[in-house]
């Protein structure tokens, strides 16, 4: 069960645990929550970007050893524009 931040719409007029950032721990298929548990002032959930994972094994399928001994060519740019020179 993941963690969800939430914050008060109006810090201003709210109680010290929702003017700033707080978390409840709640299920994926429960409802956001609207209101602050203790002073009833409405909350708002605040979205937060999910951490990427880099997958290491895409430089050992992708290597030139690797393409070459399952049967594929590899083209790379020249970079003049004028085409791809075959590496593999």
């Amino acid at each position: 069960m993941p963690f969800y931040s939430y914050r008060a719409k109006d810090p201003e007029n709210s109680c010290p645990n929702c003017c700033s950032e707080f978390e409840v721990f709640q299920k994926m298929s429960d409802n956001h929550l609207d209101n602050c548990s203790e002073c009833g002032s409405p909350i708002s959930r605040i979205m937060h970007a999910t951490p990427t994972v880099k997958d290491s094994s895409d430089s050992k399928t992708l290597s030139d050893d690797n393409l070459k001994k399952h049967g594929f060519k590899k083209f790379v740019n020249r970079g003049t524009g004028k085409g791809y020179d075959e590496v593999v």
